[in-house]
């Protein structure tokens, strides 16, 4: 059957065979029997150069909404202000020592929801996982952006407690550096699970009050969690804003790394990987 006699009963053109060594990546040297070579990059790979282009993609954004930038740097900045005209000496030292955790914490969980949600809502989210690309590549993507801004904040945010305010604590600079930077992390992985929850914005700030501030009631920031009832005491020891907080604390008044500063520091940091597994899990193939 010739070309002209296959297009006349609508069947499709027999391709003419190609001989061995042909330049056609579809027919091999090893022969024409042979199957042909796969082309392109896997689909883990390509999925993960999607990831390292979402997260460029979104510190973009986030580094061109003044808003956005003020929230990261310039409101911690001034809380911690005007805490410093409500205490002074070491009261004022224990006080901002755990506010550098619990500020890029707060900020970070709203930030990463709404931001989150907003690709969801607007299709970006969806387009994303139509490609070759697992859901845990897209959280790794939009966890990177997010943890180098929390990663940001919290330099900020510490470098301003040592260098303007004058903090002094027993560990050192480095030390607190990175609790606040384990503190905003749990902040970006709890804010992309919960995302997963929310269809507006509005039900995104929603969470607060049921994600954050249970957790910086019952941390230990007004009342000794060695204080509270057996029950609350038990919920307590379950919410990872409790060791975080135990952490600052113990940083402010002792320099040893003992072996509860490990165990505090294992329980936050399984905390922040469990929520960002969390989030990969309820990450939907289609948005409503």
């Amino acid at each position: 059957m010739n070309e002209k006699s296959a297009a006349a009963i609508g069947a499709a053109p027999v391709a003419p065979a190609r001989p061995n060594g042909s330049a056609d990546p579809e027919f091999p040297e090893s022969g024409i029997g042979a199957p042909p070579r796969r082309i392109g990059a896997p689909p883990g790979r390509i999925g993960t150069r999607i990831g390292r282009a979402t997260a460029r993609r979104v510190l973009s954004q986030l580094g061109h909404d003044p808003r956005t930038v003020a929230m990261l740097v310039a409101v911690p900045l001034l809380l911690i202000g005007l805490l410093s005209a409500m205490f002074s000496g070491p009261a004022f030292d224990r006080v901002a020592l755990i506010m550098a955790g619990v500020f890029p914490f707060t900020i970070m969980f709203l930030i990463t929801s709404i931001a989150m949600l907003r690709e969801r809502t607007s299709g970006t989210l969806e387009r994303l996982l139509t490609t070759p690309t697992r859901p845990v590549d897209l959280i790794g993507g939009y966890g990177l952006a997010f943890s180098v801004a929390a990663a940001a904040q919290a330099l900020v945010v510490v470098a301003a407690l040592y260098l303007v305010f004058g903090v002094r604590t027993a560990a050192g600079p480095v030390t607190v550096m990175g609790i606040a930077v384990l503190t905003a992390l749990l902040g970006v992985g709890l804010g992309l699970c919960c995302s997963a929850f929310a269809r507006t914005e509005f039900q995104a700030v929603q969470m607060l009050p049921v994600v954050v501030i249970p957790q910086l009631l019952l941390c230990g920031l007004f009342v000794a969690r060695a204080e509270m009832a057996d029950w609350l005491r038990v919920v307590s020891d379950v919410l990872p804003m409790s060791y975080a907080v135990q952490l600052l604390q113990r940083a402010g008044t002792t320099a040893a790394i003992t072996g509860v500063f490990w165990r505090d520091l294992a329980v936050l940091a399984g905390c922040v990987i469990l929520a960002l597994g969390a989030a990969a899990a309820t990450m939907r193939r289609q948005t409503r």
